[in-house]
């Protein structure tokens, strides 16, 4: 049996003749919190939803818990919980007869953590689904996809409709939960505070691809900015490996760029071929996001 929770290899995803996901592959282990960013229409939705065998994929392969996500057996979904980015309620029933009825489906359902989790994030049971607003939505969506105690959480834009305290306060109560050495969890987002703060792994797509996949903290070292300041004018093309944006000082002697996968080698024979002094910035996760994006 695998040892992953989740995996991808060469994963792509066509609807008509436009490309959504192209030649994706990425591992999800036990003990990974992984988050995924990227534009609108990257593909992260239907990333998530053809990693689970919910969309078919076009080529490639994904698997889930050790089987194929096209074919998951019922005890392989019982260890699976996943937050869609709509939520999926029953608009007429009350949140605790839906918890009710959900539960009744699983060999393991947890009431007593779904009732501590209810209370601790005010969620009105007792109201109608249709009466709730869109992060009390949210939050009843999540409490159905923790009741299993899965082994893999799957949330896509798990926080979208909650405030900023509501949304550090949730988002860590939910890792807690779920992120442990034996679970593994994969959320999307937009938000890329919320990464920096819970993820240790991050995927970033880029125009149906994941351009980087790595840990946060690697990730974070591998876009760097460089302040140059030369003793004579610059030249036209300096042709900077891996330079992702440049902008240039108006007296031509000063020039900052942000460059990928740029060792401090790389800037000391760059510093002695443009005799000019070069400063190291260190970016965060959202201006590596946007330089990448450039």
């Amino acid at each position: 049996m695998s040892d992953l929770a989740a995996s991808a290899e060469n994963l792509g995803k066509n609807i008509g003749n436009r490309t959504i996901l192209r030649d994706i592959s990425v591992q999800v282990r036990p003990g990974d919190v992984i988050g995924v960013i990227g534009k609108n229409g990257a593909g992260k939705t239907t990333l998530l939803e053809t990693l689970l065998g919910l969309s078919p994929r076009s080529s490639g392969r994904s698997s889930v818990l050790g089987e194929d996500s096209l074919h998951l057996s019922a005890a392989v979904k019982q260890r699976i919980g996943f937050v869609p980015q709509q939520e999926e309620l029953l608009p007429a029933l009350t949140g605790r007869r839906q918890l009710a009825l959900t539960g009744s489906f699983y060999r393991q359902w947890d009431q007593q953590l779904v009732d501590r989790l209810a209370t601790e994030w005010e969620v009105p049971l007792d109201r109608r689904a249709q009466s709730l607003s869109g992060g009390e939505k949210q939050k009843l969506s999540t409490l159905f996809a923790l009741g299993n105690r899965p082994d893999l959480l799957v949330l896509d834009e798990p926080v979208a409709s909650l405030d900023p305290v509501a949304r550090r306060r949730f988002l860590q109560q939910v890792l807690e939960i779920a992120a442990d050495n034996t679970r593994a969890v994969i959320f999307s987002t937009h938000i890329v505070s919320d990464l920096e703060r819970v993820a240790n792994r991050i995927w970033i797509l880029k125009d149906g691809q994941v351009i980087r996949d790595g840990d946060t903290d690697t990730i974070k070292e591998s876009v760097t900015r460089l302040h140059i300041r030369s003793r004579n004018a610059l030249p036209a093309d300096l042709a900077i490996p891996g330079c992702l944006s440049m902008r240039r000082s108006a007296d031509g002697l000063g020039l900052t760029a942000a460059v990928r996968d740029f060792s401090q080698s790389d800037t000391d024979a760059l510093a002695s071929r443009l005799d000019a002094n070069i400063e190291r910035e260190g970016l965060g996760l959202e201006d590596i996001f946007l330089e990448l994006h450039a």
